[in-house]
């Protein structure tokens, strides 16, 4: 089992009052990443892309998002401009104004960097979408009661902790180990041992909600900066309709390069050193 470093974190309080917990590394290039997790994740799962970043030299913070992980947990609001100013408040405190920020992320991620670069284009240099970003609920589904039945969460009560970790280490055999503890660290331990997410399932689809509301395609022309999106090609039964849905985001977007991978959702823990080698010559096309 490969040793995994723990990083300090930092607590970020956003110009709305609410703690966002971080992980931050240092590095001395211009150029620096935030990176932020999708629905029901955590910022443990870049460890992997982020430590290897690091090692070229690249500073970054990656984010528990508001009611996730160690952040505060709240009754919202949830809207993506919310989501988007909380990002904002954590650049500021974050980075001098000079750096060349790149905003990465993953799944619901992808759509909160979106917002965050139409919304604050001169503190963004460039985004990164991982099987994020095009993401439009409203398309895939005819109505919010639907999306809400099909996209529930799973119920984790009464399962145990450790039996969780014993699934999810076989389940991702071939993860490296940064992967297998970023997906257990969308959990806590309850005082009887059971597995408890770390986001709320009422939170939970209330933010389901605001991703049904979300329209990226809307958002896509008017975005300046260079978009990076990597997609898995995964599942194979709704393959045609996501590269449909890619196509369609992609080809709205000024500048835009479109990667493909056959690979889990979280395909950032799954090929850590593979998303981290894009990113960076994504870094390189932004550094002053």
């Amino acid at each position: 089992m490969t040793a995994v470093r723990e990083h300090p974190r930092l607590r970020i309080t956003t110009d709305q009052g609410i703690g966002i917990s971080a992980v931050s590394r240092p590095g001395i290039r211009p150029a620096a990443f935030l990176f932020v997790h999708g629905l029901a994740s955590n910022a443990r799962l870049w460890d992997g892309a982020a430590d290897h970043l690091a090692s070229r030299g690249y500073r970054s913070v990656a984010v528990d998002q508001r009611s996730h992980g160690q952040s505060d947990k709240v009754d919202g609001p949830f809207d993506f401009a919310t989501l988007a100013d909380d990002l904002l408040s954590v650049i500021d405190r974050s980075f001098p104004p000079e750096t060349a920020v790149v905003a990465v992320g993953q799944s619901l991620g992808g759509n909160v960097v979106l917002e965050l670069a139409d919304r604050y284009p001169t503190r963004i240099a460039a985004i990164a979408c991982i099987d994020g970003g095009f993401i439009t609920l409203s398309r895939a589904f005819p109505d919010w009661e639907t999306a809400a039945r099909e996209l529930a969460p799973p119920s984790f009560d009464k399962v145990l902790y450790t039996d969780l970790e014993k699934a999810l280490r076989k389940h991702y055999s071939d993860w490296p180990e940064s992967g297998i503890l970023g997906q257990l660290a969308n959990f806590e331990v309850a005082p009887d041992g059971a597995a408890r997410p770390h986001l709320e399932r009422d939170h939970h689809f209330r933010l389901l909600a605001e991703m049904w509301r979300h329209r990226p395609c809307e958002i896509a022309p008017g975005i300046r900066q260079p978009v990076l999106v990597i997609a898995s090609t995964r599942p194979m039964s709704g393959r045609a309709a996501k590269k449909e849905s890619v196509s369609r985001f992609s080809k709205l977007l000024p500048r835009s390069r479109v990667i493909w991978l056959d690979a889990h959702h979280d395909l950032h823990a799954q090929y850590p050193r593979r998303t981290a080698g894009w990113l960076e010559e994504l870094a390189q096309e932004v550094s002053p």
